[in-house]
């Protein structure tokens, strides 16, 4: 083995990536965070034979869903000027004495590292015509098994059959996402139970209960001997070794992993002993300069294809390259997943093979619930553990492991009907995430701002993941997470409170269900039994956003008015020069001509600056508040409504031309939007909301990046939720698929009545979803299953709004007292505000710097109250 890199302060070193998968992602994103910007330190180029940036194949199921993007991470870090990704490009020679790299298209590529990434390949048993089999194992295998489920289903007029072989992690994903694909699945497995390498018996009886009850038909214990064929080389069942027979379609193989470690071989760098890359504990392999991370490094003669001991690979070669001594920690094999929608979690010592140890176990097959905590001899010291159904206590027990028990071990069944401990009394050196090796301490330094980075204090459990990189990944260590900031904020005296405010000791969901239940209709009622003092801007704003969507009433009438903030006041967002902006609404982004012509006239007469936004409207800037009314006049006669662009309700609904226009579109996309605009419009919500209707998967109208996305496909709709962007983007997760319009437009009804109801102050809807309890499958079970039974309540809700919205501006030009509002000074209403000053760029005008009102003076910033002096004597 080589020593150690020298330090990578040289400039211009060129490291080389063999590799693009979540390895070799993870050690990207660890080296380039170690650049500060200012020098050409280091090159990265990263060489990947799929044409997708990487992504985790545990997701692949996401993908037979019809989800889209399954990428890692930020897919900023490949588009830094340090970080070259280059996809559907192969490396097919290693000269490790040369430096240098040959690729498929002839080019060589110097390098000074070299990490090989390479991963591994799905295993195919030497069995007769298993050239016939598909294998499970990239995207491009998912998107073709998917093509041709459905053509044979197509063909045959029947659900086609799908033969699993293996009946582990990836072969369960994959036969639960052929039975949602409406296929006949079923699982060939050689263990006596599913999951035989990470669960014992009696787990693997419990999730064979569960798997079976959803259609999936099970052969354990039995092995293919050959793959039948037809006249015309078509797959027509499996032959196997006990010789029954099982009809088949398409057959899967999904049994094991072979190392991707072709270049060292040829390169004569060591191999293990059972393949993959030999490497130490620094990951260094025989070549100098060479290094070898994830499924493809063989470590202690083992290759391992989990998350997290990838992960740690990837951190030791960036530190070591780096100049840093990192060594590899060691094995951690735990696993949390949810396979067809059954929680599955199994660490440290599973099968207590440890001398003397013992097992506490709970288990109910009828309910497919299974639960074992693995002890020593004395009852004391955590050793592992398995759970099947309900995996709630894996995240407080898996950092505890080797560790003694805070509690009875007990206590740690949840399905016996105990209560999980709390982790808030964790030592700060156990390890809480281990997919990206954060401590217990680092979580709490960070919460308190005493990160070694000097990052504020992470006081959200948002902001907290987003700078302690905790539960990012699998997402298993969120719930002690949120327990851990809890604790923390508690202990500091700064208990999370659910309380609004001082004024109000409601949080916002408990207030919305009291004003709801008590029939409360103004904003005078809801204080008086709520409210204590005057409010404040919190409770105020809150108190009327709730009254507006139960009584769907004009949002300034029944004492709302001095409750709403400026905006809501104005009708209108006031910018930074206290100028107003207009804002009509344009459902899907569809305009016609006339209507064009009447925005571009009323711009041009009021001197408004206009800008295209990106939810395809046009934004009119720099109105002063006497002159909206007149404007207003103009755009309501041409029959344009108010786009609410001051208020948390519906902003927009994004679409592309859908099937009209587009030769790609399956659906309607454009005539989708319309009619969902015009049904959420006005719908005052705890934040902001878009949507967003793509006519097809090409997705051209980022409806995945909305709270709420629909995106086309032959068979209907599909309905992603819980999607925003700004400064915590999130991409939508799916909900339902192959919806029809009806179905489609009932469960959209339901999902937002039931965020506006349950969600707290300013909270998005990846947020929301992410704190209730049970998350997307929550949610799921809510909107699409009825699980609460209150789905006819929430689509009432919805058809009151739908059926009494009347437009805000048309409702204040009919009211000469609602339009007293509108004027910059009280005592004289048509006087403009003389504060208010412009200068011409590009052709438009847009405020005047500080700078330029004062002619190079310095003025002093503040608040400033327009107020004109009184023309008459007197008092």
């Amino acid at each position: 083995m080589h020593s150690p890199a020298q330090h990578a302060s040289r400039s211009g070193r060129h490291v080389v990536v063999v590799g693009a998968g979540p390895a070799a992602h993870r050690f990207t994103e660890s080296l380039a965070s170690r650049l500060n910007g200012s020098a050409p330190e280091l090159r990265i180029s990263v060489f990947g034979e799929e044409t997708h940036r990487p992504y985790d194949r545990v997701s692949l199921s996401k993908r037979l869903d019809g989800q889209i993007d399954l990428g890692l991470g930020d897919s900023g870090l490949w588009l830094t000027g340090a970080v070259e990704h280059r996809g559907d490009t192969r490396v097919i020679a290693l000269d490790h004495a040369l430096k240098t790299v040959t690729l498929d298209s002839g080019e060589v590529v110097d390098f000074d590292e070299l990490v090989l990434a390479t991963g591994s390949s799905a295993t195919v048993p030497a069995i007769e015509n298993s050239h016939a089999v598909r294998v499970y194992r990239t995207l491009e295998d998912v998107d073709s098994l998917v093509s041709e489920i459905d053509e044979l289903r197509k063909h045959h007029s029947r659900p086609t059959r799908v033969v699993v072989v293996g009946g582990g992690l990836l072969g369960l994903e994959a036969a639960g996402g052929f039975n949602r694909l409406g296929a006949h699945a079923s699982i060939i497995h050689s263990g006596q139970w599913l999951m035989s390498s990470q669960l014992d018996e009696g787990a693997g009886q419990a999730l064979g209960r569960i798997i079976h009850g959803q259609g999936i038909a099970l052969n354990l214990g039995v092995r293919p001997a050959r793959i039948l064929l037809g006249a015309s080389d078509e797959v027509t069942g499996v032959q196997l070794n006990n010789g029954t027979r099982i009809d088949a379609d398409v057959v899967v193989f999904s049994v094991g992993i072979t190392p991707r470690d072709e270049l060292a071989r040829a390169a004569g760098v060591e191999l293990g002993a059972r393949g993959g890359v030999a490497v130490n504990d620094a990951c260094e392999t025989s070549a100098e300069n060479v290094w070898a991370i994830g499924e493809v490094a063989s470590i202690g003669g083992r290759c391992i294809g989990l998350v997290a001991p990838a992960n740690a690979m990837a951190e030791v070669v960036a530190d070591r390259i780096w100049g840093g001594d990192a060594v590899f920690p060691g094995i951690d094999d735990a696993t949390k997943l949810k396979l067809s929608g059954v929680e599955v979690a199994s660490f440290g010592d599973a099968f207590g093979v440890t001398e003397h140890a013992l097992e506490v176990v709970y288990a109910d097959p009828a309910r497919g619930l299974y639960q074992k905590i693995v002890i020593s001899d004395d009852a004391k010291t955590l050793l592992g553990g398995i759970f099947v159904g309900d995996a709630s206590p894996y995240s407080s027990l898996r950092p505890l492991l080797g560790r003694e028990l805070p509690a009875e071990p007990g206590a740690y069944l949840s399905a016996a009907g105990a209560e999980t401990p709390a982790g808030g009394d964790l030592p700060d050196d156990v390890q809480l995430c281990s997919c990206n090796n954060v401590s217990v301490g680092q979580v709490r330094a960070a919460i308190h701002g005493e990160s070694t980075d000097g990052s504020l204090a992470c006081t959200d459990l948002g902001e907290l993941k987003a700078c302690t990189r905790a539960g990012t990944q699998c997402g298993s260590c969120v719930p002690l997470v949120k327990k851990i900031l809890e604790a923390e904020l508690t202990t500091a005296g700064l208990t999370v409170s659910k309380a609004l405010c001082e004024h109000v000791a409601l949080s916002r969901s408990e207030l919305f269900e009291s004003v709801r239940i008590l029939g409360l209709n103004s904003a005078e009622e809801v204080m008086m039994r709520f409210g204590r003092g005057l409010g404040c801007d919190v409770c105020k704003p809150v108190i009327a956003s709730v009254l507006a969507t139960q009584t769907a009433g004009y949002i300034l009438d029944n004492g709302t008015g001095p409750l709403q903030d400026t905006n809501d006041r104005a009708l209108a967002n006031m910018q930074k020069d206290g100028s107003y902006s207009v804002v009509p609404r344009i459902p899907g982004g569809e305009i016609t001509p006339a209507k064009l012509k009447v925005i571009a006239e009323v711009a041009a007469d009021y001197d408004l600056y206009t800008k295209i936004t990106g939810g395809q409207r046009i934004d009119m800037f720099g109105a002063r508040l006497e002159q909206l009314p007149e404007i207003w006049k103009i755009l309501v006669d041409a029959g344009f409504e108010s786009g609410q662009a001051y208020g948390k309700s519906l902003r927009t609904v994004k679409s592309c031309v859908g099937s009209t226009w587009c030769r790609y579109g399956v659906q309607d996309a454009v005539a989708m939007a319309v009619h969902l605009e015009l049904r959420y419009r006005g719908l005052r919500s705890p934040h902001k909301f878009k949507l967003g209707v793509s006519g097809c998967a090409r997705e051209c109208a980022e409806a995945r990046g909305k709270d709420i996305g629909i995106i086309a496909s032959e068979n209907g709709w599909n309905l992603y939720v819980g999607g925003n962007g700004g400064y915590q983007p999130a991409h939508a997760q799916l909900l339902a698929q192959d919806l029809d319009d009806h179905t489609l437009i009932s469960y959209i009804d339901r999902y937002i009545m039931y965020y506006i109801r349950t969600a707290e102050r300013l909270q998005r809807t990846a947020r929301w979803q992410e704190d209730l309890p049970g998350g997307l499958d929550h949610v799921r079970d809510v909107v699409c299953n009825d699980s609460l039974g209150i789905a006819a309540d929430l689509e009432a809700a919805m058809a009151l709004h739908v059926d009494t919205y009347e437009d805000e501006w048309a409702a204040t030009l009919k009211d000469p007292e609602r339009l007293r509002r509108f004027r910059s000074f009280i005592n004289a209403p048509t006087e403009p505000d003389p504060t208010i000053v412009k200068m011409t760029e590009r052709g438009q005008r847009r405020p005047a710097s500080a700078h330029e009102k004062t002619g190079g003076r310095v003025l002093l910033s503040g608040p400033t109250i327009p107020l004109r002096p009184s023309t008459t004597s007197g008092h």
